[in-house]
């Protein structure tokens, strides 16, 4: 009987670089496929009652987050999507250091596919397709689609993930 080979780092039990990035894919596609419907089924503008407080509609955003600079003359399509891209490269990058956490992986895999569809869209279209819209009464949150979604939990796991992480060193100090 042979003894087993040691594995190396890419076969270690922990979670695998490329399981992550599978599942960032799947986000992207998620996130392309829902953007390519609401396109075709919406015109501009028009939107579709779901609930008393959610719509889908169909918005194009040339800016980023909450519009902002969507008012400029085109510049910023651009600067966000190079962006987008270094974002990516980074994220790539610490998600091949971090791989035993988790939660930290599950994060950066959310920020990387929503981050990595609204580029498509801004390298496609030249703006990102929105269709999601809550609000209540007069109140209207921007509307976003799958890729924000991803991006906000991401970053929220993010967060999660670093105040756990100081409260396990706080406690191993005391």
């Amino acid at each position: 009987m042979k003894a087993p080979l040691p594995q190396s780092a890419s076969t270690h039990a922990t979670p695998n670089l490329w399981r992550w990035l599978l599942m960032a894919g799947v986000l992207i596609i998620l996130d392309q496929v829902t953007k390519l419907y609401f396109d075709g089924a919406l015109r501009y503008g028009q939107r579709i009652t779901v609930l008393p407080f959610f719509d889908f509609t169909l918005l194009y955003n040339p800016g980023a987050a909450f519009s902002f600079l969507a008012q400029e003359d085109g510049w910023q399509r651009w600067f966000f999507t190079i962006l987008g891209l270094l974002a990516s490269v980074f994220i790539v990058t610490m998600m091949h250091k971090s791989r035993s956490n988790k939660r930290l992986m599950l994060a950066l895999t959310l920020i990387l596919g929503g981050a990595l569809g609204n580029v498509i869209d801004r390298i496609a279209y030249g703006h990102v397709v929105d269709f999601l819209l809550f609000y209540w009464k007069d109140w209207y949150y921007p509307a976003f689609n799958i890729a924000d979604t991803g991006i906000t939990l991401g970053a929220i796991l993010l967060i999660l993930d670093e105040l756990l992480r100081l409260r396990g060193q706080h406690a191993r100090s005391t």
